[in-house]
């Protein structure tokens, strides 16, 4: 997001297709007890996006507890950035998975993928899988917010480890953190265009098995440095290597 744009304004989610300057947009009621616990009245400027890449400032016209409306001064359209990261995360336990999701959507990921890998201590199935999925959604939204995206990550998953493995084959880089691995991450090349791929392991590491799999359809096997990172941070930090070298970061 541009620097200027909306700076030092609260963030709201709302629907943007076809507005443009002078269009009066209602937020849905969650975003109006938000903006209400923020204390929000008429004549506040306010920033909306939609999260895909459409960002709208307005000032408010109606506010309550139930009902947001804002009146849009302008519109500013981003496009997607590019090249676009996908970390597939293995599920961590508890809190650390909001910390993980919350990280990797402020760093600017595109996509967060939950990889159900076999030492995962956290295993989602069923209801729990589903509430888990929502949580790491909201996680990645407010995350989103916080840091002024426009374009908000995806999240996905559980995936398995065929599910990983395609992955891996759809991407122009892509890389699985190993710490006895003899590469350096900061020593791949990275394209400046494509899909890059970030796979992260859990707690455990990742078995053999992954490992093999996952080299065998073209992922590059490479170390942060001569720590062990927790699994939610280690995609923090590879993300952050990997973009350092990209137009995104430039």
């Amino acid at each position: 997001m541009s620097a200027a744009l909306g700076a030092g304004l609260p963030v709201f989610h709302a629907p943007l297709d076809g507005v443009a300057t002078g269009s009066l947009v209602a937020l849905a009621p969650d975003e109006a007890r938000h903006a209400a616990v923020r204390r929000l009245r008429e004549h506040d400027e306010v920033l909306l996006t939609d999260g895909a890449g459409t960002a709208a400032v307005g000032l408010v016209e109606e506010a309550s507890r139930s009902a947001l409306t804002v009146r849009v001064r302008d519109v500013h359209v981003e496009e997607a950035p590019r090249p676009r990261l996908t970390v597939v995360q293995a599920i961590p336990k508890g809190e650390r998975a909001d910390l993980a999701v919350e990280a990797l959507t402020e760093v600017g990921v595109d996509r967060v993928v939950a990889w159900q890998a076999a030492r995962c201590v956290a295993v989602w199935r069923g209801e729990r899988a589903e509430k888990s999925l929502s949580r790491w959604r909201t996680t990645a939204r407010e995350a989103a917010k916080q840091a002024r995206r426009l374009h908000w990550p995806d999240v996905e998953g559980p995936a398995a480890l065929d599910d990983v493995v395609g992955l891996v084959r759809e991407s122009d880089l892509a890389v699985v953190l190993h710490e006895s691995a003899r590469l350096p991450l900061a020593e791949l090349p990275v394209p400046v265009e494509g899909a890059l791929l970030v796979v992260v392991g859990p707690e455990g590491g990742i078995a053999d098995d992954e490992l093999t799999a996952l080299h065998e359809a073209g992922a590059r096997v490479a170390r942060l440095g001569d720590t062990v990172l927790r699994t939610s941070t280690a995609g923090l930090a590879a993300s952050s290597v990997l973009l350092a070298q990209t137009p995104r970061w430039a």
